[in-house]
């Protein structure tokens, strides 16, 4: 580590990332938009999934101020977040085979659909079968990865494949292996992951980009208001009335 303090130089690690992401993954972000928009447009219904600390830029787009009201989470106990107890019980549970199948069985995902599924490294057998199997279902499948995992680590799967095998889209992270940009002297293991902070920036970008194309078309993008601004809730009381039948977080 150089001049500056940790902060700092973790906001310029993260800053960089951004940069990363917004200029060479620009067309996959434009692809993805448009796949979502496309999907709102013909009828069908928007998910997204993610195990572990994966599962956060996946719930912060969903019920979410200001965001696309029609993404649903797909979640399963001791997948989402760290929500299980011990939280390392999390980490085996995303080498489970027949795992994702067992979790698509019971969500109403369905062919014309599309799922964003979100993995770091992309080579568990979760978040592979979760694309594999998705897309064998009629699913459009949008993967959020760090591509690099893909060549500097083996996957989990009895494929031998990644997530980024299974998807019709993919965004790079641009995160190095091991998530951690800072290293010290003083410190025996590099610190300070970025992952989060640019996986839900990717997102935030192709849901932005989502409303804008279906407001490019003609039509109204289903948004929410906060509802601690006057008049938040009747908005949203109309959204959901009105895609009652794609919205489940409310089921």
């Amino acid at each position: 580590m150089s001049d500056g303090t940790p902060a700092d130089l973790f906001f310029d690690a993260a800053i960089g990332l951004l940069q990363r992401a917004r200029d060479e993954e620009a067309e996959a972000i434009t692809a993805a938009g448009t796949l979502l928009a496309d999907t709102v447009t013909s009828g069908g219904r928007l998910f997204a999934f993610g195990a572990g600390h994966s599962s956060l830029p996946a719930q912060d787009v969903v019920y979410r101020a200001g965001g696309l009201a029609l993404m649903n989470l797909l979640a399963a106990p001791g997948l989402v977040g760290v929500d299980v107890m011990p939280a390392t019980l999390g980490s085996r549970l995303e080498r489970v085979d027949g795992l994702a199948t067992a979790v698509l069985d019971t969500s109403p995902l369905r062919a014309g659909d599309a799922l964003v599924v979100i993995s770091l490294s992309g080579r568990n057998a979760l978040p592979v079968e979760m694309a594999l199997e998705a897309r064998r279902r009629g699913a459009k499948v949008i993967g959020v990865t760090s591509v690099a995992y893909a060549t500097e680590t083996t996957s989990r799967h009895s494929s031998g494949t990644y997530l980024k095998d299974h998807c019709d889209i993919v965004l790079d992270s641009k995160i190095a292996v091991g998530d951690a940009e800072l290293t010290l002297d003083t410190i025996p293991a590099p610190f300070a992951p970025a992952s989060t902070v640019v996986t839900s920036a990717l997102l935030q970008a192709v849901l932005a980009t989502t409303a804008a194309t279906l407001a490019d078309r003609g039509t109204e993008p289903p948004l929410l208001r906060s509802g601690n601004v006057d008049g938040g809730h009747e908005w949203n009381a109309r959204v959901f009335e009105e895609y009652r039948d794609r919205i489940f977080y409310q089921q």
